[in-house]
Formats: C-alpha cells, structure tokens, sequence
C-alpha cells in the first residue's frame, strides 16, 4: 500500500501532523508513506521513522525563476510524486497545488479541505471532502483525516525527531561551552509581531542565572533579521547566555532542546518541538489563538487551552497572552501590541513555579 501525505504550510504545521502520521504507521505496518512538504521543512522530518519518504517542493528556488523555469520545475516536481501509484491520499492543506495533486494520483481514497476553487470542486478532486476546521487544536484537525479512511485514532502524540549524528553534533557543542543543565530560550520568529522585547528577554536570561544558577542558551535560524535580535539580546545581558543563533539545523535544533530542562519562547516552531520532546514550555503568545496552536501536551495527549487573552496551563505547558490584537509598526517592522504588553514579572512568576515543583513534575 502507498499513502500520499500532502502538507504544503509551516514548519510548525508539519512537525504538528507527525501525530497523523504516527497513526498511519499504526494501522499500515508495511505501508509506504510518502510525505510532500515544503523544502525549508525537510529538515523538520528528518530521523522521522514512520515516513519512507519526503518530496520536497523547491519553494525557496521558485519564486526568481522565469516563467517557462517554473513550468519546468513544475512539472518535474509533479512528476516526481506521481511517479507512483496511491491507494489513500490526504491532502492536509486548502491550497490548489496539493488539490491538484491529489486528484492526478486517482487515488481510490482521497481526502482533503474544501478549497476556494470551484472549478476543482467540480472536477471531483476528493472522494471524501471535509469542511474548515476552526477552534480545533491544528493536532486534532489533521487526525480527523483518519474518519473517512475508515481509521480510528489510536494515540494522540506530536513526534519531534532527529538523527544520531545530530546528537552527537549537540554533545560536542555543549561540552565545549561546558552546559549540562540548562534553559533553552528561542525569542524569535520569522514574523515579527509574534516577538517580545528584546530587553525583557535579557531580563529574563539574566533572572534565570543569577537567580536559579542556570545556563541559558539561545537559538535563532541563520536570518539576518533573527540574528540581530539575538545579538541585542545578549548585548542587554549581565550574564553570558550561550548563543547558537544561526548554528543549528531544524533536527540539530530539535536534539538541542531534547535536553533542555526549560523551553522559554514565542509561538514558533521550537515551541511545538519543545512540546514534542515532552519539555516543559513558557510560551509568550501575542495574536495567535492558543486553541488552534497551543504546545500540545503530550502526556495527556490533548490541547487543553479553552480561553484566549489569559495566563493558562496545560499540563507541563503554560501560555502567556494578553488581550489585544492590534499590530502597530515599528522600525523594526511589526509589533504585537498585545505582545509588548506582557511584562517581565509574569514570565518570572511562571519560571518560579517551575523551579518550585521541580523540572520533573508537572506544573
């Protein structure tokens, strides 16, 4: 049997249906799951053992080349995931090009989203079509593609992965900065407005060391923009955070915090991976709905966040959000009003309460 699985977003949302695909490898042991993402998710994926294959689509290269280029690649990249015959394809995402995808495969079971396009409606992309799914959890969203395969689910839990020389990667950096137990700290996004203030954070780095005795260790992807909040960060700080800001791949990424004791952050995609790992997470949310994407708790195998606009907690995982959406701009582009709201002592009184019951219970 081959499965075709077709998830066409962020790397959040990809990392967030390993759930889905865990699932898959349950009911179809020696099944061929085959998985098209994005190319800047790849990375995400890798040391996944329930998938047998990811076909990137080169989004990065796309975009500069010339029209007749993009037929080309186009084609090749469609060709490349038909070149095998599907017996279930789910399509996890709205766009046309999965749709599109989904019905040349001819698959006998196909499932996916109503889409905006009518005339693809007409064309009878989906033999199964669901409707938008909102105020659900982006993990419960992708397991109810199960239903219409005649699946049931069977474990609810977000799989975060990576290879062993990914781990070793990681050994060999922290015993060279000497960090054993640490906080992990990820303060950025690749939007902005989902970011909090860079003199807060080096607040909160330096609170963590000179109050608890911990190593804080900061992460950012190689991005200019990222980067140079890192570096404000650290330029703010007293003590002396260990900075790897541009230094990891996504699956050296998820190694990294694998050991963490502590994830502080944004509502990015080390968030979901810290989750993943089962490490508690502080996450400071600005615009983002926290039903729909909030860390996702693994050992009780749901998302329990029921409000927004509040201090709420999850299991091990806690939420910081504040009551406005408006988006204002800045120098640095956008800002979260809501964001730049949340003050220093929250973030504080919930690292506390980790401290106080201790990083291996539940708090």
């Amino acid at each position: 049997m081959n499965i075709l699985v077709v998830k066409f977003r962020h790397i959040g949302d990809v990392l967030l249906c390993t759930a889905l695909l865990r699932n898959l490898r349950l009911a179809y042991a020696d099944a061929r799951i085959v998985v098209a993402i994005n190319d800047d998710c790849a990375d995400i994926l890798k040391g996944n053992e329930d998938i047998d294959e990811v076909i990137a689509y080169p989004r990065k290269s796309i975009a500069g080349l010339s029209l007749p280029a993009k037929i080309a690649l186009e084609t090749r990249y469609a060709k490349r995931i038909l070149s095998r015959r599907y017996d279930i394809v789910l399509n996890l995402t709205e766009g046309d090009r999965g749709a599109i995808y989904s019905l040349l495969t001819r698959a006998q079971k196909r499932v996916g989203l109503r889409g905006r396009n009518p005339l693809l409606q007409r064309l009878g992309t989906y033999t199964v079509t669901l409707e938008r799914m909102k105020d659900m959890h982006a993990v419960e969203r992708d397991l109810s593609f199960l239903h219409p395969i005649g699946l049931k689910v069977r474990e609810k839990r977000v799989r975060a992965s990576f290879t062993k020389e990914d781990a070793e990667y990681v050994e060999r950096i922290l015993e060279e900065y000497g960090v054993e137990d640490f906080v992990h700290i990820h303060p950025v996004s690749r939007w902005l407005f989902k970011c909090w203030d860079n003199e807060k954070f080096a607040k909160i780095v330096d609170y963590i060391y000179f109050e608890y005795g911990k190593k804080v260790v900061l992460s950012a992807a190689p991005d200019k923009k990222e980067l140079e909040k890192i570096y404000d960060i650290v330029g703010k700080c007293e003590s002396e955070p260990v900075n790897l800001a541009g230094r990891l791949s996504l699956s050296k990424l998820s190694a990294l915090i694998s050991k963490a004791g502590l994830f502080i952050g944004v509502d990015t995609a080390p968030m979901h991976m810290a989750a993943a790992h089962d490490i508690p997470v502080i996450a400071l949310f600005g615009p983002s709905n926290p039903v729909s994407w909030g860390p996702w708790e693994n050992e009780l195998q749901r998302g329990c966040y029921e409000k927004i606009y509040t201090t709420q907690h999850c299991g091990k995982h806690t939420i910081i959000q504040h009551d406005n959406d408006e988006i204002l701009f800045s120098e640095e582009g956008k800002i979260s009003r809501a964001m730049m709201s949340i003050e220093i002592d929250e973030v504080k009184r919930e690292i506390d309460r980790y401290f106080s019951k201790g990083s291996d219970e539940t708090f």
